[in-house]
């Protein structure tokens, strides 16, 4: 690993949600040359800052960085040379880790191991709980808003969910929009777009779903996918800032900082 530079490094990321995203974006603004793994129908709540996006569209952009959907490593070359970010349909990871990454970021946030382990990378780093550091992956990342988020776990998990979204103004489990039914998710609605108490968002099989408070659309999953009773399918904020729904998010912005720092720990030396 000696005298290895940044741009020598790939760094595959399982998960192109918001968060992964994040992490991808800032990496990608590091200088490292960053793929995405993804599954053939993400479930994507803030879509206009996520890069699995480009599954359904073929291309994806956050805040000026291009994802491209592609389906040979060779692609993810080309992309690389056009300073765009690579995606693939592989959750099963039978193509991406052809690629030998220096890292692997299990994004996925799942709360639980979907087949990630230690061995997959020479490191590896896991976002959130259902991971202990040392055993499924090197380092695991803090997701739990607070006082820790963003720090890197050397030992132990990270913080169990709690199932309460954070608060914005105040404002928790009311700003969360989640499926009223089973069935087939419709909706014109886009993010973006200021809403009131009371508005009709769209419906589940004919059960409506409705605005909870004031704010703006900040996220909202595509419509014409099947969704389950209670799934999350959305987020009001209070703030009502439309720029906040087309930027990566503070949160994200922590998570990918203590992903960067996990990696300059392992091999800063090397890259020195």
């Amino acid at each position: 690993m000696m005298n290895m530079k940044l741009i020598d490094m790939t760094v595959l990321i399982r998960g192109g949600g918001d968060i992964g995203s994040g992490v991808a974006w800032r990496l990608h603004m590091c200088g490292f040359r960053v793929l995405i793994a993804e599954t053939s129908q993400p479930l994507c709540v803030r879509r206009k800052v996520s890069f699995c996006e480009a599954v359904y569209e073929g291309t994806a952009s956050v805040e000026g960085t291009k994802a491209v959907l592609v389906q040979r490593l060779d692609d993810a070359g080309l992309c690389w040379e056009k300073g765009q970010i690579p995606v693939f349909v592989d959750p099963e990871l039978q193509i991406v880790l052809h690629a030998s990454p220096q890292v692997l970021v299990d994004a996925i946030l799942a709360k639980k191991n979907l087949g990630t382990s230690i061995g997959l990378a020479p490191l590896v780093i896991a976002l959130g709980p259902g991971f202990e550091a040392g055993k499924d992956a090197h380092f695991v990342v803090e997701t739990n808003r607070g006082h820790c988020l963003g720090r890197i776990l050397t030992r132990g998990s990270a913080e169990p969910d709690t199932g309460v979204p954070g608060k914005v103004m105040g404002i928790g489990s009311e700003r969360v929009l989640r499926s009223p039914a089973d069935g087939l998710w419709e909706s014109s609605e886009d993010i973006g777009r200021i809403v009131r108490k009371g508005d009709m968002l769209g419906n589940v099989s004919g059960r409506p779903l409705i605005a909870s408070i004031d704010g703006v659309i900040r996220g909202l999953i595509r419509p014409g996918i099947r969704v389950s009773k209670g799934l999350k399918m959305g987020d009001i904020d209070p703030r009502g800032i439309v720029e906040n729904c087309f930027t990566v998010s503070d949160k994200a912005l922590a998570i990918a900082g203590g992903v960067l720092e996990g990696i300059l720990r392992h091999y800063g030396r090397a890259l020195a």
